[in-house]
């Protein structure tokens, strides 16, 4: 079969995603499953030892982000497969120094799991941007955000607890489990070809950018960016406190004897927000896209708002809870990685391409979530995980709707400035 063949069959956008969804979804087994593990009883200079390793390897990973920013930009088509596979071996290879070392000095090699471990994200997107159906491929994709987590916690503990791997040996032993499914997705993305003619009439050409086409574009949309960014950095302190506490957060509701949970809630919101984010794609007018994706990122900032409040009222159960606040968030937190910079780009006709954009939220997403951490540890440490989070999801909530509305009215001068009418 010919590429042109290729892109013309209907089961072309299943096989994108599939490639994607399976090598990302992989990545996370090489990330995520330490998490799983409790570390009971164990400090570091009278601090958490899961505290301790979750924010070193946040920092490794917002590190991977600012160097993604000009590394994943600026990266060609020709190199991306061999950059996974590479920086995916450095990760793996820092489990198994993790499970060599004794505690408590292992915690230093999940800086260097987390360092290559940022940059896979845009390598992968990168096969699917710029396309007619990006956001039913950037759906597909980011589906894996939700339930892979869920799913190499599942795992994890699986191995922790029913085969009598120790805590520290889990995470590698995880890995290695995935390591069939990553070198499938990998060559699946091998045989992606690139956007065809028509794609790119309708979503701009990407290309590689360099420093100064990277500080021309900051400059012209420097007040949008910001905005979105500051929403994006709120979104991932929400997002990473749910995901990396997930355990604690499920014991504290009462559902500690069923690990089932950490996976079976999160498929429901997978699927919503799978459905939704899909749909978009039929939105062909870039602009009507462009801004129904920004009110979308507002109405998850009001939806995490109400439903927290009415959780600590005892109007809705703890799951319901869990599912609505988590449906909210990756919502309004997906819709970056799938539409808001595709047709932002699109909408725009700026030459240039996501990995820019993301990188640089990204970058800053991640340092919001290693300050968070320093803060519940050092400031705010009366209470438990789930008062905490519960608290800081109605500011994230509040603020994620004011500056999307900010946002809607900035593009909108915008728009009248650089697009004739």
């Amino acid at each position: 079969m010919n590429q042109q063949k290729f892109r013309t069959n209907f089961l072309f956008p299943l096989f994108y995603m599939a490639a994607a969804f399976i090598t990302y979804c992989s990545m996370y087994a090489f990330r995520k499953p330490f998490t799983a593990g409790v570390y009971e009883d164990l400090q570091l200079w009278g601090i958490d030892y899961k505290i301790i390793l979750i924010t070193t390897q946040v920092i490794g990973y917002m590190l991977s982000k600012f160097i993604g920013i000009k590394v994943v930009s600026e990266m060609s088509a020709a190199r991306r497969i061999a950059s996974i596979l590479l920086l995916m071996a450095i990760a793996w290879v820092s489990l198994l120094l993790f499970g060599l070392t004794p505690f408590p000095y292992n915690f230093i090699w999940l800086f260097f799991n987390g360092l290559p471990l940022g940059m896979i994200w845009g390598l992968v997107f990168a096969f699917l941007e710029g396309r007619r159906n990006t956001e039913l491929l950037g759906a597909g994709m980011s589906v894996s955000f939700i339930v892979a987590s869920g799913l190499v916690k599942s795992v994890g503990k699986f191995l922790v607890e029913d085969w009598q791997i120790s805590e520290f040996w889990m995470p590698f032993y995880t890995g290695l489990l995935f390591v069939p499914t990553l070198l499938l997705g990998v060559w699946m993305l091998s045989k992606i070809p690139p956007p065809s003619a028509e794609d790119i009439a309708h979503r701009t050409p990407r290309v590689p950018m360099n420093k100064q086409e990277r500080w021309r574009f900051f400059v012209k949309f420097s007040p949008g960016i910001i905005l979105m960014v500051l929403v994006y950095i709120a979104l991932t302190i929400f997002r990473d406190l749910r995901d990396n506490f997930a355990v604690e957060l499920w014991v504290d509701l009462g559902y500690g004897d069923t690990p089932e949970i950490l996976l079976t809630a999160e498929i429901p919101i997978a699927i919503s927000v799978f459905c939704i984010i899909g749909l978009m794609m039929f939105i062909r007018n870039n602009k009507t896209a462009f801004y129904a994706n920004l009110l979308m990122i507002a109405l998850g900032g009001v939806l995490l708002f109400t439903t927290t409040l009415l959780f600590q009222y005892q109007l809705i159960s703890p799951i319901l809870w869990m599912i609505l606040v988590g449906f909210a968030m990756y919502l309004a937190y997906i819709s970056y990685h799938t539409m808001l910079f595709e047709r932002w780009i699109a909408l725009f006709r700026h030459k240039s391409n996501i990995g820019f954009l993301m990188y640089v939220a990204d970058a800053f997403g991640y340092m919001g979530s290693v300050a968070i951490l320093f803060y519940k540890n050092f400031g705010e440490q009366s209470g438990n995980w789930l008062s905490f989070i519960s608290s800081i999801s109605l500011f994230i909530g509040g603020i994620t709707f004011v500056l999307s509305l900010a946002a809607i009215v900035y593009f909108r001068q915008k728009e009248k400035q650089l697009i004739p009418t």
